[in-house]
């Protein structure tokens, strides 16, 4: 008799969905132009840890998703400086206007 194994992939993903490790943080950056926001966006997704990014240049923003074990907030602000931006992490819950500047 040949017995059929199934695998529950569902039951094997952590309680929160894996998200245990992961954080996100968002800060706003000096970019001005759609060749800014590529930039950043090409640049940031390649930098280790992060899984997820959005880059809003109408509100001049950029909001990344990372791995705590992999990178940090200090880490990520360093990597858009580096691109010659001045950046300014935002607070959680913080409200930005879009015609505010990044220090």
């Amino acid at each position: 008799m040949m017995l059929l194994a199934t695998s529950s992939a569902a039951s094997a993903k952590e309680p929160n969905g894996g998200q245990k490790d992961k954080a996100k943080v968002t800060f706003l950056v000096s970019m001005t132009c759609e060749s800014c926001q590529k930039r950043i966006e090409d640049n940031v997704s390649f930098e280790k840890g992060v899984t997820g990014l959005d880059v809003d240049l109408p509100k001049k923003t950029v909001t990344i998703e990372y791995r705590k074990d992999k990178t940090s907030p200090e880490q990520l602000k360093s990597a858009i400086q580096k691109m010659g931006y001045t950046v300014t992490p935002l607070k959680a819950g913080k409200k930005h206007k879009a015609g505010d500047k990044a220090k």
